[in-house]
């Protein structure tokens, strides 16, 4: 399972250092906000034919990991 997340790549010059997958300008959100409009993964790589379906198990996973903590209410 780790090395889905070797398939996010983050860097300073690229899409403003946000999460992206493989190198490329698609962004972990950009995934994550297709999801969220009610595609089916199916429906996501027909529309970028450029990601494959461990691209999309990477940026869940991504987004899972970082809102895995513990939140304080003050």
């Amino acid at each position: 399972m780790s090395n889905l997340l070797e398939r996010i790549t983050i860097n300073p010059k690229q899409c403003g250092g946000r999460p992206c997958i493989r190198g490329m300008r698609i962004r972990v959100s950009d995934v994550l906000d297709l999801f969220a409009s009610g595609l089916s993964a199916e429906e996501i790589l027909e529309e970028m034919p450029d990601l494959e379906a461990d691209d999309l198990k990477a940026a869940l996973l991504y987004a899972s990991r970082k809102l895995n903590h513990p939140v304080l209410v003050a």
